[in-house]
This record gives C-alpha cells, sequence and structure tokens, in this order.
C-alpha cells in the first residue's frame, strides 16, 4: 500500500543583504515573516546545536516555479531535472531581535548551485527553507581535549562550537582553506589552538604542482601529526568525504576512540555532484568507516 508522504515545512525567507566574509565565503542575511515559524518550529531545539543546519531548495528561474513548492504536484508534471533541487547549509546566525538569520555560502565562481545563487542574490530575493536540523554541542567537561576539524564547508558550524566552548576549554581547531584570504576571525578559548592550513602554500611549495594538495590532505596530514590525547576527546570533524574517511581511521585505531562517539561525516566529496553525493551515502563507497 503506498502512503503519502509527509509535506515538510518549507519557509519562504527574503534576502536583506549579502557581505563578504572572505575570498570565497559570503554570508547571505533573511529576514521576513518566515523568522517567527522557523524559530517556533517542531525542531526549535534543533537550532540550539552548533551544526544546526537547514535543507535549501533551489528552482530553475526558467520555470517559474512559485513558492512554497507542491512537490507532490510537480512530480506529476515536470521531470526529475527540473524538479527543485535541496542543498544543505549551516545555520550560522539567528538574531531574534531583528528577526533575521544568516546563512554562510562557499562561492567559487559558477560552480554548484548555492554557490552562484548567493553571489547573485539581492536583497528582496526568496530563499526556501526546511525546518532546522542538527544534533551536536561542545562538551563543556573542562578536563575533555576538543578536536574540531574541517575544511571552508564546516568553518560555521566550527565557529559556533568554538564560541559554545566554556572558557577553560582546550583542543586544536584545524581548518583547511584555499590561501590565506580565505580566514575569518573567529571566538575562542585561549587554551585553544586555532590552524588554518592553506593549500595555495603547499602547492607554491611543491613548485606549483597540486599533487598532494587535493581538498583535504593538509588537515588529515595535521591530524596524523597530533599526539593522541591521554584523556577524553570531543571531537567534531566535517568535510569533504575522502579526508573524513582517513581523519575517522586516524581517530580510532590510531587514537583508540569508539567511532560512536564521533560527530563525524562528509559534508561534499571531491568530484560528486551533490545530487550523486547523496545518493552515495546509502552505498559502501559512502560509508566512512569499512566496518
Amino acid at each position: 500500500m503506498n502512503r503519502e508522504q509527509p509535506k515538510r515545512s518549507q519557509h519562504l525567507f527574503v534576502v536583506q543583504r549579502t557581505d563578504w566574509l572572505s575570498t570565497h565565503l559570503l554570508r547571505v542575511t533573511l529576514g521576513g515573516d518566515a523568522f517567527d515559524g522557523f524559530v517556533t518550529g517542531p525542531n526549535i531545539d534543533r537550532l540550539n546545536a552548533t551544526d544546526s543546519y537547514v535543507k535549501l531548495m533551489f528552482a530553475r528561474p526558467d520555470l517559474g516555479l512559485v513558492p512554497p513548492y507542491d512537490l507532490a504536484e510537480l512530480r506529476e508534471r515536470l521531470s526529475l531535472a527540473d524538479l527543485p533541487v535541496t542543498r544543505t547549509y549551516t545555520v550560522s546566525g539567528i538574531d531574534a531581535v531583528t528577526r533575521q538569520i544568516t546563512i554562510d555560502f562557499v562561492v567559487h565562481g559558477d560552480n554548484g548551485i548555492a554557490g552562484p545563487w548567493a553571489a547573485a542574490a539581492r536583497p528582496g530575493d526568496i530563499l526556501v527553507m526546511s525546518d532546522p536540523g542538527g544534533s551536536y554541542l561542545p562538551d563543556p567537561d573542562p578536563t575533555v581535549l576538543h578536536l574540531l576539524l574541517g575544511d571552508d564547508s564546516a568553518i560555521p558550524a566550527i565557529a559556533a562550537a568554538l564560541a559554545a566552548l566554556p572558557a577553560d576549554a582546550t583542543g586544536h581547531a584545524l581548518i583547511e582553506v584555499p590561501g590565506p584570504g580565505d580566514e575569518v576571525p573567529l571566538e575562542l578559548p585561549s587554551g585553544v589552538e586555532l590552524r588554518w592550513l592553506h593549500r595555495s602554500a603547499a602547492a607554491a611549495e611543491a613548485g606549483g604542482n597540486p599533487t598532494g594538495t587535493e581538498p583535504g590532505s593538509l588537515l588529515v596530514a595535521a591530524v596524523r601529526a597530533l599526539p593522541p590525547a591521554a584523556g577524553p576527546v570531543d571531537v567534531f570533524a566535517h568535510g569533504e568525504r575522502s579526508a573524513m574517511k582517513a581523519i575517522g581511521a586516524v581517530l580510532k585505531d590510531a587514537w583508540g576512540l569508539d567511532r560512536r562517539t564521533l560527530s563525524l561525516s562528509a559534508y561534499w566529496a571531491l568530484g560528486r555532484a551533490e545530487d550523486r553525493f547523496q545518493a552515495e551515502k546509502r552505498e559502501p563507497v559512502g560509508q566512512l568507516f569499512a566496518d
């Protein structure tokens, strides 16, 4: 028996402004009447997570589709290629006073869908998003060593986690980005080491040869160079899939950590479009651990 799929909430936010935070990171500030429903919805507790995220929906402009989208109706009359697509993004900030939220987009020219949309966004544009998800909060125990690991796609979540750490927290925040222009100011406790890893510098040292500087390779090398902790560890590691697999293996095998205690996942995969990447999560290639 076929069961009707439950309809998911669609919040129609309005672009207020855009601000470049770095060479490739663009912040979009969103407001409008959707704010109240978004922050009081059924998943309101997820907004307390430092990795709080939403599913954004993008429709082809030439089709003239008007949100909110009736996906069941659209599936009846449109091809799969013409349906609105979804992309997952971290909520980087919520301001209850101004009734606005912010989302940060990594923009690399015309690559992808969400980045180019953000680069072209203007005040008054509409962005459709789901109710929030998310589950991670840093452990407040002062005896815990914190490992916050990721690439530019994870900067918003790592920034939120760093800001949520207690003042006496200790640990390492390792973030791999294309170059110095991709660093952003981050608030963090004095006992947490923040290290930016630049792929451009590594390529220059190799005589301009990018071999070995594929996204994630510097991050993996930096994690391998860390001495395993003697006490409890709290891990948040998110970024390119192959890098997350390698980091997971280091933390499981060399550090002896239980993989079930790790907040470790892939935000994207090199050479994969978003739709294929999401589909592969159900396949062996998409599994971060071999067993």
